[in-house]
């Protein structure tokens, strides 16, 4: 069974950091891009950052580019999103994704 299991979120202060991690099982991890969506109530889900298969190629969306950095580790099928000078704009909830499988999410908030 393909799974996928979101953790490292919660409240930061403005210009704070977070690590979250995604822990993947029930399919060859190293074989597929990985990514990293986000959420806000009442809003469509946000490509926030991916990374290709090898770990070789990443893209953000403009909005974190500079502060957020995807990485991943195929030996322990698991991949990583570090954020930096958060803001409060970054508050979501944020999902790990592969193809059509998500995560169940874990919230990111960003206030003082």
């Amino acid at each position: 069974q393909v799974q996928l299991v979101e953790s490292g979120g919660g409240l930061v202060q403005p210009g704070g950091s977070l690590r979250l991690s995604c822990a993947a099982s029930g399919f060859t991890f190293s074989t597929y891009t990985m990514s990293w969506y986000r959420q806000v109530p009442g809003k469509g889900r946000e490509l926030v950052a991916s990374i290709s298969e090898a770990g070789g190629s990443t893209s953000y969306t403009d909005s974190v580019k500079g502060r957020f950095t995807i990485s991943r580790d195929n030996a322990k099928n698991t991949s990583f999103l570090q954020m930096n000078s958060l803001k409060p704009e970054d508050t979501a909830v944020y999902y790990c994704n592969v193809l059509s499988i998500w995560g169940q999410g874990t919230q990111v908030t960003v206030s003082s």
